[in-house]
C-alpha cells in the first residue's frame, strides 16, 4: 500500500494550493479518508476528512471555510483545496486512510485510527 502526497510547496498569505493523494494497492473506495498535519514544534493536527463515497466531508474548526476536502474514486486519489493561506498553516500536511469503515466523527480526528499514511507534503505560508 502506497499513499504519495504532493502539491506543497511555497506560497504568500492569501495563496491556494491544491494537495493531491494518490494511493496504490488498496481498494480506495473502501476507506474513509482523512487529512492531518503537523505544524514546527507542534503536535499532529486533523485537518480534514472524507467518506467513502464523498457524501460526507467533516473538518477541523481552524480550517473550516478555507480548505475543501474531494476524492475522485476512480482515480483513486484525494485532494485538499487551501485557499486563504495563512502563516499559521505552515506544516507538513499528511493524507491517510482510516483503519475503520464507518464514519464517525470522533474517530476520524484520531490518528492512530488511520491505517496506512502518506510522507507528507510541506506547505509553507509567508506574511
Amino acid at each position: 500500500v502506497q499513499l504519495q502526497a504532493s502539491g506543497g510547496g511555497l506560497v504568500q498569505a492569501g495563496d491556494s494550493l491544491r494537495l493531491s493523494c494518490a494511493t496504490s494497492g488498496l481498494t480506495f473506495s473502501n476507506f474513509v479518508m482523512g487529512w492531518f498535519r503537523r505544524a514546527p514544534g507542534k503536535e499532529q493536527e486533523f485537518v480534514a476528512a472524507i467518506s467513502r463515497g464523498a457524501y460526507n466531508t467533516y473538518y477541523a474548526d481552524t480550517v473550516k471555510g478555507r480548505f475543501t476536502i474531494s476524492r475522485d474514486n476512480a482515480k483513486n486519489t484525494m485532494y485538499l483545496q487551501l485557499n486563504t493561506l495563512q502563516p499559521e498553516d505552515t506544516a507538513v500536511f499528511y493524507c491517510a486512510a482510516s483503519g475503520l469503515g464507518t464514519w464517525h466523527l470522533a474517530s476520524l480526528r484520531v490518528p492512530r485510527l488511520y491505517r496506512y499514511w502518506g510522507q507528507g507534503t510541506q506547505v509553507t505560508v509567508s506574511s
